[in-house]
């Protein structure tokens, strides 16, 4: 196992983000934060990536933030401790938003618990792939935190404005058959399955037309933030360049002689 705080490898056009602090749950610290802002700021560099596998080491996916190193590192601000806090939580977001954003689809692996901040890092991906041993709740109310990671955005937009907020005003913790009733999962698995179904779905975006999933994503993506009018005309552009691309244009005719 790598030192590493997270792990990343590319082959083939296949990324792999591991979150690799087992012994803490996964729970990210300031070097693991610094580690996922500058891989994200490498997907976002790189134009040779077709699908990217989120998943984590050891028996958890994520808690969200080191509450005990936050603590040490507030002890020591000199007075600040907010100031110090927010910074790492614009360096995780900074992270986040370049994955969210990024024309590459991402699944996530989720093998196991999955609380706080943690909920973030999993709904930074498109698609999730949760074992049935998997757990989701919130647990800032618990601590008197708030929301962070992103999850003020992105729980709501999965699941709903109602049952965001019941999972982070109470200590309500879904099972994983529960969390795909709610659409916070796409789809469970058996805990043996779990690598092989994400796999089996980034491999499917990479023998595809890749392209074509990455401009998907960034089409649906962008949907929330823009009118009706704005999505229609970004898509007549978007479908127009896609149709002269060489892998679009073997498919059409594929399709076409049927």
């Amino acid at each position: 196992m790598s030192d590493d705080a997270i792990l990343f490898d590319v082959s083939g056009g296949l990324a792999r983000i591991t979150l690799n602090r087992p012994e803490r749950l996964n729970a990210v610290d300031p070097v693991a934060i610094a580690r996922w802002r500058a891989i994200a700021e490498e997907v976002a560099r790189r134009d040779d990536l077709g699908a990217i596998v989120l998943d984590a080491s050891g028996r958890a996916f994520c808690a969200g933030g080191d509450v005990r190193a936050m603590s040490e590192l507030a002890e020591a601000s000199d007075g600040a401790p907010g100031a110090v806090i927010t910074a790492l939580a614009d360096e995780i977001h900074a992270g986040h938003r370049l994955l969210r954003e990024s024309g590459v689809p991402i699944v996530a692996a989720v093998q196991g618990p999955v609380a706080g901040g943690g909920l973030g890092f999993m709904l930074v991906a498109d698609l999730i792939v949760a074992s049935e041993r998997a757990t989701f709740a919130s647990r800032y109310s618990d601590i008197g935190l708030t929301p962070d990671c992103g999850v003020s955005w992105l729980l709501p937009e999965a699941v709903g404005a109602r049952r965001a907020l019941e999972l982070v005003l109470t200590s309500r913790t879904l099972t994983a058959a529960e969390a795909l009733d709610w659409g916070l999962v796409t789809e469970v698995v058996a805990p043996e399955s779990l690598e092989a179904r994400a796999l089996e779905l980034a491999r499917g975006w990479l023998d595809g037309a890749t392209a074509a999933f990455g401009e998907a994503k960034r089409l649906v993506r962008a949907g929330s933030r823009r009118s009706f009018a704005e999505s229609l005309d970004d898509e007549a552009r978007t479908i127009g360049r896609a149709f002269e691309t060489p892998e679009a244009a073997a498919r059409v005719a594929a399709f076409a002689r049927r």
